[in-house]
């Protein structure tokens, strides 16, 4: 049962049980309805102890000594000595009741249940808007979903980038201006608006995104392209919006949006054509990064698996206007991931990482971080103190072909 459902029949049964509560201490005792003859014979007997004259002075209420309530109506044709009656008797009258409080008493009881439901109601509402928790709840859907580091909070650097640097060099500027844009600015120069990063999987493209960031020291939005897309058309041109404004508020800063082939795609390729959603968000995003208005400190940088799929007038200078390609590290760059990933691990003096290199063409940063990883639980799956070249030889093996399969004997000839 979802949390909306839980809070609506909590106070549904909030609701019902106050109503129930006032009405018990609302309503009047419940009175015995006997004839006027019968009221008159235990007046008579003194079994009466009050009554109480309605406004139409017909209809009497009353109390007799044993504490039991009773209501009598007066024939209009009857003309008796009532009053002298009681009187004889030593019957206490009660004045009569106002009609303006019978008026108002009836009002707050009619008008309980509406003030109930409505306080339900803009409970409700307020939650769906997500004014009491959070983003959270249906009517939050147009809030977006990227997650912002604070500026020094990202610890990652380009110490800890090794394999791309010339994809490092590409993104310093960038780091430059975040730092000092007014060195730009004097020559008449403007920054790159977004800078795509395409590469393979597992070359480093977030992880050179979050380096820029630990870098510049400044905030960083993280957002998955897929993260835009709902089912419902708008919610992820809304959610564009108010991711821009979350960063212009924060300018300058860096919005990294991961697998932007998921919403930047050619357009007309949809079912729904124009009207299709990811098209719509598509339209919002070309605008709020070269539209109308100018979003002076906010660089955008994207990173793609599948640049061929990506829209044209996502590519044109203005938008994503550089391009930095990230491939697979070379013999030096493997070299110096497998030194990054083997810091602070206990690794025979004897193993050189230039030899596991050599052994590993065609691997990626996410490849060598695995193989180190793999070393390391083979040295623990054999109770060893070290990692020695045995592990790191074999884990090459398990990246690359899968663990070895010993149960089933080798087929000679």
């Amino acid at each position: 049962m979802s949390e909306l459902v839980k809070n609506i029949l909590m106070w549904l049964f909030i609701a019902a049980t106050l109503f129930t509560v006032f009405n018990n201490f609302s309503s009047e005792p419940k009175s015995e309805v006997i004839s006027y003859s019968e009221f008159l014979s235990q007046v008579e007997s003194d079994q009466v102890l009050s009554v109480q004259f309605e406004n139409d002075n017909y209809t009497i209420k009353g109390k007799t000594v044993n504490d039991r309530n009773f209501e009598t109506v007066k024939p209009p044709f009857l003309q008796d000595n009532l009053s002298e009656i009681l009187r004889d008797h030593r019957v206490s009258v009660v004045g009569e009741k106002p009609e303006e409080q019978s008026i108002l008493k009836q009002l707050l009881v009619a008008s309980f249940p509406i003030l109930i439901i409505l306080a339900v109601f803009i409970f409700l509402m307020r939650r769906m808007q997500g004014g009491m928790s959070g983003k959270s709840g249906p009517l939050s859907f147009g809030r977006s979903k990227a997650k912002m580091l604070e500026g020094g909070r990202v610890k990652t650097n380009f110490s800890d980038v090794a394999g791309i640097e010339e994809a490092k060099e590409e993104v310093q500027e960038i780091i430059d201006f975040l730092r000092d844009p007014t060195k730009f600015r004097k020559l008449g120069g403007k920054i790159p608006t977004g800078i795509l990063m395409v590469g393979s999987p597992g070359t480093g493209n977030t992880l050179l995104s979050r380096a820029i960031a630990g870098e510049a020291q400044v905030p960083f939005f993280t957002i998955s392209g897929s993260d835009f897309v709902e089912m419902f058309v708008g919610v992820g041109a809304a959610r564009v919006r108010d991711m821009f404004e979350q960063a212009k508020r924060q300018s300058p800063c860096i919005v990294f949006i991961d697998e932007i082939d998921a919403v930047g795609r050619h357009r007309g390729a949809g079912l729904g054509g124009g009207h299709d959603e990811r098209e719509q968000t598509l339209n919002q995003l070309l605008v709020e990064m070269d539209g109308f208005e100018q979003n002076e400190g906010v660089i955008i940088i994207a990173a793609t698996n599948r640049p061929d799929v990506l829209d044209p007038a996502l590519l044109r200078p203005g938008r994503f206007d550089r391009r930095v390609t990230i491939d697979n590290p070379d013999l030096q760059g493997r070299t110096e991931i497998l030194a990054v990933h083997s810091k602070g691990k206990p690794i025979e003096k004897q193993v050189e990482m230039g030899t596991i290199a050599r052994q590993t063409p065609g691997f990626s940063g996410a490849d060598l971080a695995n193989l180190i990883n793999e070393s390391a639980l083979l040295a623990a799956r054999r109770n060893g103190k070290t990692i020695v070249l045995s592990d790191l030889t074999e884990a090459i093996d398990r990246v690359s072909m899968g663990p070895a399969r010993k149960s089933k004997p080798a087929k000679v000839g």
